[in-house]
């Protein structure tokens, strides 16, 4: 998960990099006579990775402009938050400073995607991003919704 400008940044500029990479590297693999399966089989590592970078770049823009993937419990609350913090535009820095810690934390936190945060710390993180959390429950099987 892309975290930051700076990750973001990085990312953007290995995706291009990549790109003329991998038409390079195949052009060279048909210049071998390798069929188009062989070829095939050799570049999959590199396509594979190429599309998860990708779809993390997509994923991060669609953060910023405030998309939002529906969270279907809990474990995703982490990613939630990264979200939240970068759909409003602000460094982890500036989640530090609102939470009155060390930036080091918030990063710290963040690349574990807030593993094992307590309710009362993720609430604290959300009125520091002025979020206000609308939760749905459903039970998984007949019972009843309940939006709170």
């Amino acid at each position: 998960m892309i975290r930051n400008e700076t990750e973001y940044g990085e990312a953007v500029a290995r995706l291009k990099v990549e790109r003329v990479r991998f038409a390079e590297h195949e052009r060279n693999l048909e210049e071998t006579g390798l069929s188009k399966e062989e070829i095939k089989r050799v570049l999959d590592p590199m396509v594979s990775f190429h599309l998860q970078l990708a779809e993390e770049v997509e994923s991060y823009e669609r953060l910023r402009r405030g998309e939002f993937a529906e969270i279907r419990n809990l474990r995703a609350i982490g990613q939630l938050l990264i979200g939240v913090r970068i759909a409003h535009g602000l460094s982890q820095r500036d989640l530090a400073e609102r939470l009155g810690v060390h930036e080091s934390q918030v990063s710290r936190d963040e690349r574990n995607e807030y593993f094992n945060v307590t309710l009362e710390r993720a609430a604290k993180i959300f009125d520091a991003l002025d979020v206000e959390l609308l939760t749905t429950v459903q039970s998984a099987g007949t019972g009843p919704t309940v939006s709170a």
